[in-house]
Order: C-alpha cells, then sequence, then structure tokens
C-alpha cells in the first residue's frame, strides 16, 4: 500500500527518513553541521543542484527533511522549508516572495510580531498592508491595488479565535491572480488543510501544537513547489534555519499530534461551554460554539474547534487582574498549544505593541483571557478556573 493513500494518524508516524544500516526503528538524531563527499565531482555536482543531497545542515538535513515531508503529507503541498521560529518562517516567507512596492492585503487580527512586520519594518523597503477585519470580509476586494501581491490571514486569529472563510479568499485570491497565504497554527494539519480551499502557501508556528509540550521552537511554511523554491532560495542566503534537533522533536511530536489534540478539543468545548454561563464572565468565543459568529464557516473547513478559548471577564483592568492572581493550577504563559493549560493576558502581553484603537478593533479588550486548554482532566481546569473567578 502506498504511504499516500493512508490515513493521516498513519502518515504522521510512518512518514520516515531511510534507514541507516543499523536498521534503526526510530529515526535517528543527525546531529552534525556538514556532510562529506565523496570526491570533487560529487561535491561539484551537488553545489550545482544538479545531484540531490544534503550538503550544509543551514539548507538541509535528514531531520528537517522528515518534519518537512511530514507537514507537506498532512497539509497536501507539494514542498516544505522548515525554520529556527514561527515568526522566522512568517518573516522570510514575505521577504522572500515580496519586492520594493509591492502591497499586502491582510486580516486585521494577526499575530502581534507579524502585525510590526507590516507596520514598522517592511514599510522600510515600501512595502505597504491594507488590513481587513475579520467580519468585513466582503471588502477586500476593494482593497486590491495594482501592486497587491498577497493576501494573508490566520485562522482561527490570535488571540480573538475568529475564523475567515478560506474558501472565499481563495476564490478572491484566484480571481485577481494573488497568492493566498494562511497561517495555520491554531487549527494544525490535523484541523483544517487551506490548501484544499484555495491558499499557495500555509504557515505554522511548530512551537505550538505541534510540538504540544512547550519544549521547543520552529517554524514551518509549505505549499506550492515554485514558490517553496524561492522561500528555500532565500533562507539557505539567510540563515533562519531550523536545528537538527529541533526538527527531530516536532518529528516525533507529529506522531501524536492527531490523538492529543482530540483530547484539546474535547476539553477546550467543555470549558467554553462552562464560561459561557459563568455570572463573571461578560462573553466566550469558540469556533464550535453556536454562539460564535462564524460557527458556519467554523464547521465548513475545520474538523473540530481547536484549543484556545478566548473570553472576557467582568471588572475590567482590576478583574482581570484578580482573575490571573488568583489561578492555581493554570500556568501564565505567553505560549500556547502546550499540555498545560495556559491562560495569557493578550492587552498586555502577546499583543502590548498594538495602538489601544487597533486592539478595540480585533476585539482585545482590557479583560479578555486567551486560554490555551490542555490535557489536564477538564473537571479539574474546570474547577481552577472557577475558583479564580469567584475571586472577582
Amino acid at each position: 500500500m502506498s504511504l499516500e493513500s493512508l490515513n493521516f494518524e498513519t502518515q504522521a508516524v510512518r512518514t520516515q527518513t531511510d534507514k541507516t544500516q543499523f536498521l534503526e526503528h526510530s529515526t535517528p538524531m543527525y546531529l552534525t553541521s556538514g556532510f562529506v563527499f565523496e570526491d570533487a565531482e560529487e561535491m561539484r555536482a551537488a553545489f550545482a543542484e544538479e545531484k540531490e543531497r544534503n550538503l550544509y545542515s543551514r539548507f538541509s538535513n535528514p531531520n528537517t527533511t522528515e518534519f518537512v515531508d511530514k507537514i507537506c503529507k498532512l497539509e497536501g503541498a507539494e514542498e516544505g522549508y522548515a525554520f529556527a521560529t514561527g515568526m522566522a518562517a512568517v518573516f522570510s516567507t514575505f521577504a522572500a516572495l515580496l519586492d520594493a512596492g509591492d502591497h499586502i492585503v491582510s486580516a486585521r487580527s494577526v499575530f502581534g510580531s507579524t502585525h510590526t512586520l507590516f507596520t514598522k519594518y517592511f514599510p522600510k523597503w515600501n512595502i505597504e498592508t491594507s488590513y481587513f477585519r475579520v467580519d468585513e470580509v466582503d471588502k477586500v476586494e476593494s482593497l486590491i491595488q495594482s501592486n497587491t501581491k498577497i493576501i494573508y490571514a490566520e485562522s482561527p486569529t490570535n488571540p480573538g479565535v475568529d475564523v475567515l472563510d478560506l474558501e472565499l479568499l481563495g476564490a478572491i485570491a484566484k480571481k485577481h491572480n494573488l497568492l493566498l497565504i494562511i497561517d495555520n497554527c491554531f487549527a494544525t494539519p490535523y484541523l483544517q488543510n487551506p490548501i484544499k480551499f484555495g491558499a499557495d502557501l500555509v504557515i505554522h508556528s511548530a512551537t505550538k501544537l505541534i510540538d504540544g509540550q512547550g519544549r521547543v521552537l520552529g517554524g514551518v511554511t509549505v505549499g506550492k513547489k515554485e514558490l517553496i523554491r524561492e522561500i528555500y532560495l532565500f533562507s539557505r542566503n539567510t540563515g533562519p534555519s531550523l536545528s537538527p534537533f529541533n526538527a527531530w522533536v516536532l518529528s516525533k511530536s507529529l506522531e501524536t499530534l492527531a490523538v492529543r489534540v482530540d483530547r484539546h478539543c474535547e476539553n477546550a468545548l467543555k470549558l467554553a461551554e462552562f464560561l459561557e454561563s459563568h455570572p463573571k464572565i461578560n462573553w466566550v468565543k469558540y469556533p464550535f460554539l453556536k454562539s460564535h459568529p462564524q460557527y458556519e464557516v467554523a464547521k465548513k473547513q475545520m474538523k473540530m474547534g481547536g484549543n484556545v478559548v478566548a473570553f472576557e471577564v467582568k471588572g475590567g483592568v482590576q478583574g482581570g487582574k484578580t482573575f490571573f492572581n488568583s489561578v492555581q493550577m493554570c500556568s501564565l504563559s505567553a505560549n500556547l498549544g502546550d499540555t498545560r493549560t495556559i491562560i495569557t493576558h493578550p492587552a498586555s502581553t502577546t499583543h502590548s505593541k498594538l495602538a489601544d484603537e487597533d486592539k478595540l478593533v480585533v476585539g482585545i479588550t482590557d479583560g479578555m483571557v486567551r486560554c490555551s486548554v490542555g490535557l489536564e482532566h477538564i473537571d479539574d481546569i474546570i474547577l481552577d478556573l472557577e475558583q479564580a473567578l469567584e475571586k472577582i
């Protein structure tokens, strides 16, 4: 049977590099900076790209290759490239494909560091960005200019877990001959495959659910072969490559992605339902809650709702401080996608660089909490948040 014909879980487990002479069952770590050649001609042919092989771990490594191959299979992509972090993947992807004078159309609800790229650094190179609200996708076409090259979005978004209609964005990009790039970090390849809906490239911060245990950093971009070629050449020369050790960890993590995310999603939905009925909560957003504004879109393009729940506690800034200072089991951290439940205050941490008016536009209020629901027993997660809410 061919690996491509097998199910997601099987491909995640069984995609491996070729065995060495030792016939190991689990892929070894290739902790080497360089690789040797049989003779001068092989070395010349390798650097001339007449022969495909590993040259130097800044370019490629068996561990990074295995990790990328798995993501490509799980996302339905042609090729990919792995990076040291998720933000390295975001920056390198844009930097490789954009020229001075190009224009980006982006959803306004993006990660804080991505927003900083768009508003502080890209303008240095005469690359401008126009934003659309997640509830105004119908206005995307009105923002397209003669120099527009890319439509970009996260779905679900960070931190507000809004959902964008990927099929609609794909149709717009195709109509105007633009590239559609989707950050699929919150969904993972297990819950959503943007390429099926028209995306040309998909980006992940592998640091999150793909690792799933808060251990290593990593990022990856996958998609069309000709686009990945440009990203590879840029990255080969600028050096944001993923370390072989982190690639080995992330590839092993993918073997358990499906079973972990199943439990994450089960816990997150139960927590969202609990919070929705709590008197100390103003609102709750979770893609698979029927009250979510894009519930039908989420059901169309996602298998489950992911592990992130956004909600607002009553009492404003002081209510938020009391809540955060009262949790006992859950972690206060800026990370997400861990086995451990994490709560974050986006307004003062991950999105603190946004202007106050920009925070409000994307739904980040002083009392907003982003909860990355972990793998603890759901009763214990609810008990901890419940006792913290009682103190507000």
